[in-house]
């Protein structure tokens, strides 16, 4: 028997492959990278803060479901279609991680799925 959970968030969007929301291993939950997509799966137009508001509300989403919450991220992995997007996604992302600051890398990379701009991923641990 497996000790590994997985999680599939109702109000995050679907899975654009096989794979789950998020993974939970004891108290560790690692999520899948989140792109904007609206909970109905529609791509999010407009600027890069418009695109990385939805995707850290779909973390938020994913994460409850995950008996979790934005304060316990320890990790946070970002990938940038584009580094120019950089300090506009560094301004929305102050806004949900004030006093908390997990640790985080940000790297552009070629391409991500469905042409977004944005990926992000995280791990957190599950409220006590």
């Amino acid at each position: 028997m497996s000790n590994v959970t997985t999680i599939n968030a109702p109000g995050a969007p679907a899975q654009a492959a096989s794979y789950s929301h998020a993974a939970k291993v004891g108290n560790m939950i690692y999520l899948s990278g989140q792109i904007p997509l609206t909970p109905d799966g529609k791509p999010v137009e407009g600027s890069i803060a418009d695109k990385t508001t939805q995707v850290l509300e779909n973390i938020k989403t994913v994460l409850k479901a995950s008996n979790s919450s934005l304060e316990n991220i320890v990790k946070v992995n970002i990938f940038l279609a584009d580094i120019k997007y950089f300090s506009e996604l560094n301004v929305v992302y102050a806004k949900y991680f004030k006093a908390h600051k997990p640790a985080r890398s940000c790297v552009a990379v070629a391409a991500l799925p469905l042409n977004a701009d944005l990926e992000i991923e995280v791990v957190a641990v599950e409220n006590n």
